[in-house]
Formats: structure tokens, sequence, C-alpha cells
């Protein structure tokens, strides 16, 4: 497959209110608009996740963490981007991430797990209403010299009784082999506990370790090694600790972000990339190349209007007239999320090919 890069013709935007320092941001004249902007929130954007309702999926909600200090927190969206609910404050709250079907006390519902980093803790609320069902949070990274979490993913085994959910945890900094911490998500009379179960994750000194992200049908988990690449290992602690390949080490303008999947179908689709500071994603095969599912090469770049996206999110089924193909969600300098039709990324991938 022939790889084409988008060349980029820049506007500059005068974001003074938005970007640190007050430094001009830039974004390419072709990029894509959001459907959707949301509300602001008080601090800083960091990174999404979409929950949909598995008894009515016209039910979709967009969670959003503000990561500041103390006073941080976890909001809910709709799909016009209105605020809906929130959860504050929290101290430094960085990624988020959600799973269906956590058996709690006898009673099956659906989760979101934040990294409460200026708590050294993550944090489980139920959806939508966002309870706290972890006793004011798990603690990570115990015994550690370094802990302050980060960056967060849940991996639902397949093939497990009840939905046996698992969260995958980065921190700001850590030994390579030892990176990311994995824990058991354990039900305790209607508190949920964490148990680890496993440590590892390479780190090649780039900067540092936040977005990951698990595909839970294909098996494996992805993470941005910053200013490296992205790394892939399987997701299920019982086939070890290998890693599968590493990919995306010359396609950055400088940081690797945010992580999506995007489902095609049950083995095919997309692996979505925020390359930050280029204000674009970098598109690869979910199902890697022809005989070599590891294999994966950059098929696209798509610019977007978000600045300097940290976190993103993507989901594939319908969402009402907007988002008939599903929708990106990407975190954006402004104290916002974007909401992208996925159609319109879809077409800049098929121009690519």
């Amino acid at each position: 497959m022939k790889v084409t890069i988008i060349k980029l013709g820049f506007l500059v935007l005068l974001l003074n209110s938005c970007t640190p320092g007050g430094k001009l941001a830039e974004v390419a004249s072709n990029a894509l608009k959001p459907t959707v902007t949301t509300e602001q929130v008080p601090n800083d954007t960091d990174d999404p996740a979409i929950w949909v309702n598995p008894k009515d999926s016209t039910e979709v909600f967009v969670l959003g963490t503000d990561k500041h200090e103390k006073t941080g927190g976890l909001y809910l969206y709709d799909m016009d981007g209105k605020i809906v609910n929130k959860v504050t404050p929290l101290d430094r709250p960085n990624n988020v991430d959600i799973a269906y079907g956590f058996n709690l006390n006898g009673r099956i519902v659906d989760i979101a797990v934040v990294t409460e980093r200026g708590a050294d803790k993550i944090r489980v609320f139920t959806l939508p209403d966002l309870k706290p069902i972890d006793d004011g949070g798990i603690p990570v990274f115990e015994g550690e010299k370094e802990r302050s979490p980060m960056g967060i993913a849940l991996y639902t085994k397949p093939d497990s009784v009840g939905n046996k959910i698992q969260a995958i945890v980065g921190r700001k900094t850590g030994e390579s082999g030892r990176y990311l911490f994995q824990y058991d998500l354990i039900d305790k009379g209607g508190v949920v506990i964490g148990k680890k179960v496993r440590e590892f994750g390479k780190f090649e000194g780039g900067k540092e370790i936040e977005a990951i992200a698990v595909d839970d049908e294909l098996g494996y988990v992805y993470y941005s090694d910053e200013g490296f690449g992205i790394h892939k290992y399987y997701a299920d602690v019982f086939h070890g600790d290998m890693e599968l390949t590493v990919f995306g080490t010359k396609d950055f303008k400088e940081d690797h972000e945010g992580i999506a999947i995007y489902q095609s179908t049950d083995s095919t689709g997309y692996i979505v990339v925020s390359n930050q500071q280029n204000n674009s994603f970098n598109i690869y095969p979910r199902e890697g190349a022809k005989g070599n599912p590891n294999q994966h090469q950059r098929i696209a770049e798509v610019p977007v209007s978000a600045i300097e996206c940290d976190g993103a999110e993507a989901i594939s089924i319908p969402i009402g007239g907007k988002f008939p193909k599903g929708m990106l969600v990407a975190m954006s300098n402004g104290k916002v999320f974007h909401y992208y039709d996925w159609r319109s990324i879809q077409d800049s991938i098929n121009v690519k090919k």
C-alpha cells in the first residue's frame, strides 16, 4: 500500500488564551473542522472517553478530564457538547477510560476509571451517574519511588465469566521494562479494589508514557512513548510480556500522544494517534499488514483543527444524523474537546490509499 503524506499549507491562528505562554498555534488550512465543540471546563482538558448505553444505543455521552491540581474534575458531555454532569474536585485527573459489565455486589454496571495523579490513585465511577464506588480511590504504584499515575486503559478479558476487567496504568516516569502496571479490578462488597497482576512496558527514554489504548477484540495494548514511537504488547497477562513491535518512530513532528482504536469490523479498522505538535492524526491499519499483524505502516496523516491534542477516542457505531459512521473525539487547547464526523476522516484516508 502506497503511503502519501498530506503536504500542509499552514494558516496561523492567534490563540494566546489557549496555548502555553501565549504561543502561536498552527492548524493546516485544509484541517478538518469539528462537528461539535464542547463547553469549556475551568482549567485544562486532557483525555476523553465515549460511553454508549448498552440498553439504548441512542444514548451516548463523552467523558473528559480537566487536569488541574486540587480543582480538576471529570466531566460528562452530551452529543451537543453540553456539560450534563461532573465530579469535582479531583487532584490532577489525567486520563480516563470506560468498561462495560462490571459485577458490583451482584449488580452489573458500566464504569469509568480515572487516574488521579495528585493523589497517586485511580478513581472508579459508575456510568452515567458518576457515582464513586472506590471508597476514595485505589492506590497505584505503591512502594515505587516514582508514582504519579497518568495514562490508563481498561482491558476486558473476552473469555472471562463476568467480564473480568483490568486497568493498565502508566506513570509520569518509570523504569524501562516495568513502566506500566496492570491491576485486576475486584468487587469487595460493593467497593472496587485493585490487585496488581503485572509489571511491563519498555521505555526508550524519549519523554514519558501517557497515552494507552487497548483493543479488547484483538487482545493488544498500545502506548505512546513520547518522542520515540508506539509500543505494542499483548493485553492478557497470560500471553507474556514480549514486546510485539514498535512503530511510528519516524512519523511524528515531536510527541506521540493520544491513541484511539476505530473498528471497521471485528478484526479491521484503524489505530489513530495524535501527532501533537503537527495538529494532525497519523493513521495505521489496525489489522497490520497482510501476513504480519504486527507491521503497522502509516497509511495517512489527517490534519485537524484540534490544537496540540493530548487525548483521543473513537467509536464506529452510528450516532444519530451527525455521526452515522461514528466519530473521533479529540482534546484541544482552549479547555474543550472536538467531535469529528468519522466520514470526513475516512474520506481523508481514502484519498491517501
